[in-house]
């Protein structure tokens, strides 16, 4: 299964030097949250206007498989975050070699995001 998780450009390219991603949210880390944050294709869009719009820095988005991050032993597990509503986490760090795709993200003048 394909799912998503939106990045600030420079936690991008940190994680490109590094070799792993490990930012959870804007401003915390793995090690802060104990998962990394990720939306399905049918959540990403409320995900970016909940915590992305109107923010200066360039974003992307990670593509993920979870099949593919489960096999090298990244945990993925969809957690209720509020009654009937359940949101994919990873519980380690991400190997960038796991990130299928990056795509530039931006809003439109609508407010969606495109990537």
């Amino acid at each position: 299964m394909q799912i998503l998780h939106i990045a600030l450009l420079p936690d991008w390219e940190y994680a490109v030097a590094a070799g792993a991603y490990r930012i959870s949210t804007i401003g915390r880390t793995i090690d802060d949250e104990g998962f990394i944050h990720a939306s399905t294709a049918e959540q990403v869009q409320g995900t970016a206007s909940r915590y992305y719009a109107g923010r200066a820095e360039p974003l992307v988005v990670l593509v993920l498989d979870t099949d593919r991050l489960e096999e090298a032993g990244v945990p993925v597990r969809f957690d209720e975050v509020a009654p009937g509503v359940r949101f994919p986490h990873l519980y380690a760090e991400v190997p960038v070699d796991l990130v299928d795709d990056v795509r530039p993200a931006s809003f439109d003048a609508d407010g969606a995001l495109r990537y």
